[in-house]
């Protein structure tokens, strides 16, 4: 599979703003992701209406306890986190020494729960 070209911060703007076709979006998700830049690649995830792949980061994203990362994707599919999930980024991220991760998914989860 050849490399694909991650745009510059204003060309990134500008696809993520106009008409861009599934594949194309997944591409440049795939070449985010491949760079460990999955906050970038969510907007390019959401254009491709790659909902089985948001999905699989946030799993992922649940298990490394990223508090953040696990609400921004959430966002995306139009799912508000499960105490339960919050839970379980809260244990991950106490066993990855994640203080503030672990403090904001107890607190989320809380919230959550009633």
């Amino acid at each position: 599979m050849a490399k694909t070209k991650l745009p510059d911060p204003l060309d990134r703007r500008h696809l993520i703003e106009r008409a861009l076709g599934a594949d194309a979006a997944a591409a440049l998700a795939e070449a985010y992701i491949t760079e460990g830049r999955v906050w970038e690649a969510i907007a390019f995830l959401v254009k491709a209406d790659a909902r089985d792949r948001l999905a699989a980061l946030r799993e992922e994203a649940t298990q490394a306890g990223d508090a953040f990362l696990v609400r921004e994707l959430s966002r995306a599919l139009g799912e508000e986190p499960t105490p339960e999930r919050w839970r379980s980024v809260h244990e991950a991220a106490r066993a990855a020494g994640k203080e503030r991760f672990a403090a904001q998914a107890h607190r989320l989860a809380e919230r959550e729960a009633g």
